[in-house]
């Protein structure tokens, strides 16, 4: 992932994951499956950046199943504005994918995006 293959974190979520992006914008709610996640907001999300969102780890805590990463993502809006988000995903593990996500996230600026 950070050597630039975007789609290696989301190959480490089970097919039937349950995850919850926090918020009220566009794509904040509960998805029921990777595909239902990647296609209900990362595709979203990500036609509306200009390229992808390169990730900067500040801190992974684990304990037992249970794994919370922060991490910065930076990227560039098709605007051209620039797009600074620090992320913080609690995640459950089981027979090393994930089951359960929640990403809590700057949703103002994920918002912004939409509008």
């Amino acid at each position: 992932w950070l050597a630039g293959d975007g789609g290696a974190i989301f190959r480490l979520l089970d097919d039937n994951v349950h995850w919850t992006v926090i918020g009220t914008t566009q794509i904040s709610r509960t998805y029921n499956s990777r595909k239902d996640f990647v296609d209900g907001a990362l595709k979203p999300l990500g036609a509306l950046l200009g390229g992808p969102i390169s990730p900067t780890i500040v801190n992974i805590l684990a304990d037992g199943e249970h794994v919370v990463l922060q991490w910065d993502g930076d990227g560039t809006m098709t605007s051209g504005k620039p797009y600074m988000n620090r992320y913080c995903w609690v995640m459950r593990f089981d027979d090393e994918k994930v089951v359960e996500g929640v990403a809590y996230l700057d949703t103002a600026l994920v918002a912004s995006l939409f509008d």
